[in-house]
């Protein structure tokens, strides 16, 4: 062994059979981050963060039974595709092609459509090295899944550093010319699932234009500067105080136009700080946009890990991503993959503390 070399200090990654999630996937590093990841849906289920004092904490949510995975909390910490966030009236047209695609809410396609990625079960191994452990998952798209074109073999790569930082690293090809956009769909509450609503976080998004959606939040092509607006978060605010500002909506569901956009290099895209526990959540990535959802329509119906009902706030994604409806949008970033071709899309966690 090289001297030079550190010993292998992570946990290795130890999988657990259970029906009702697929596999279940545990690794980490002692007194760092330690996730749960399960096969069916590529899903985050479980991340234990230090906070200032030391004392870990589950940050993400999910539901205490993994089979509403299937029902009410179908997206909780899910890997989406084959296109995340929402295409209209599920329609594009590709080389000249109109496709349609499957679509449930209100009328339009969202994330991958009726049978997305975040229903199937995932084929996982595990990944240990001196710097990274975690899991390698793969899925398979045949041709005309949830009516998009082409077959489309997957990976996603879950892996925690010995610095603290959870990464997310994806790869598609296809045989025909198609569509795709992934991320992953956790709900983070850096106080810990369960202890309340995340209204006390700072926030704050590297954007300096966001775009507007309608009622049904399609986006309507432009793209509006931030300022003036609830939407200005290039300093750190408190999320209640952004929402209280005039004009707010009634909770974030929006994309944020990061700053650089479109460059594929991995560069800051937000922060997020609990003041009462001093986790902080770094966010880079190489995708263009990040869709801030404050989960302001959860409702109580969720029973969470703990055992406390995640009502409205009680979580906030911060899903890495191209643009909503861009393949609709000429002006957007594309998200067309082509035979010959590779998908690369990177996003990294990296977590500290605050005094």
């Amino acid at each position: 062994m090289n001297p030079a070399t550190p010993p292998l200090t992570g946990v290795p990654p130890v999988r657990h059979a259970d029906p009702r999630a697929g596999e279940r996937w545990t690794f980490g590093f002692p007194g760092g981050l330690t996730a749960e990841v399960h096969t069916r849906g590529a899903r985050l289920h479980g991340l234990w963060a230090p906070d200032r004092n030391g004392t870990p904490a589950d940050v993400v949510l999910a539901p205490r039974d993994p089979a509403e995975t299937a029902t009410t909390a179908r997206y909780f910490g899910s890997t989406v595709g084959r296109y995340a966030n929402r295409i209209a009236h599920g329609r594009f047209t590709l080389d000249g092609t109109p496709h349609q695609l499957t679509t449930q809410e209100n009328g339009h396609c969202l994330h991958g459509g009726t049978d997305g990625f975040d229903t199937r079960l995932w084929e996982a191994e595990s990944v240990h090295t001196p710097e990274w452990t975690g899991v390698l998952l793969r899925l398979r798209s045949p041709d005309g899944d949830q009516g998009f074109p082409g077959n489309l073999v997957v990976t996603v790569s879950c892996l925690i550093g010995r610095d603290d930082e959870l990464a997310f690293s994806y790869t598609a090809v296809t045989d025909a010319a198609t569509l795709v956009n992934l991320t992953n769909h956790a709900y983070f509450n850096l106080d810990g699932e369960g202890a309340g609503d995340v209204l006390g976080h700072e926030l704050a998004v590297d954007a300096s234009h966001y775009t507007p959606v309608d009622g049904d939040l399609i986006p309507d092509g432009e793209h509006r500067p931030v300022d003036g607006t609830a939407f200005d978060l290039r300093r750190p605010l408190r999320i209640a105080d952004a929402l209280d500002r005039p004009g707010a909506p009634g909770g974030y569901d929006h994309n944020f136009v990061l700053d650089p956009h479109g460059d594929g290099r991995l560069r800051r895209a937000a922060v997020l700080y609990a003041p009462a526990t001093g986790r902080r959540m770094e966010v880079l990535t190489t995708e263009p946009g990040l869709q801030v959802y404050s989960a302001g329509q959860f409702d109580g119906t969720v029973l969470g890990k703990s055992g406390t009902p995640y009502r409205a706030g009680a979580g906030i994604a911060l899903e890495t991503q191209h643009f909503p409806d861009s393949p609709n949008r000429p002006g957007d970033p594309s998200t067309v993959l082509r035979p010959g071709e590779r998908y690369t899309s990177r996003t990294v966690l990296r977590f500290g503390t605050r005094d």
